[in-house]
This record gives structure tokens, C-alpha cells and sequence, in this order.
């Protein structure tokens, strides 16, 4: 069985030291609604997190 997950929407924003507890407590809330939050950092600019929610 192949799973296929789906970029929905990926946005920029400042780096925040906190912002992981959000997207961590979106995929705990959220997990049975076929959603996936992820958080990454900027390969090119140290200051900015990329925020994806994916669907499942």
C-alpha cells in the first residue's frame, strides 16, 4: 500500500524558537483529519522557517 502525501500550502515566516510547539500541537490535535504540519529551516537565509501543511 503506497502512501502519497500532498503539499497544500507552504508559507515563510521569521525564525521563532517556539513556533515547533504550534506545529506540534496542530499534529497532535489534528492527526485524524488527514493533515500533517511540517517546520523546516531556510537553506537560504538563517533568520526564516518554512511552514508546510500537508495532506495525508
Amino acid at each position: 500500500m503506497e502512501s502519497k502525501i500532498e503539499v497544500l500550502s507552504t508559507v515563510k515566516v521569521k525564525k521563532s524558537p517556539d513556533l515547533y510547539k504550534v506545529v506540534t500541537e496542530l499534529n497532535k490535535t489534528l492527526k485524524t483529519k488527514d493533515v500533517m504540519f511540517g517546520l523546516a529551516l531556510d537553506d537560504h537565509d538563517e533568520n526564516t522557517m518554512i511552514f508546510t501543511i500537508y495532506k495525508t
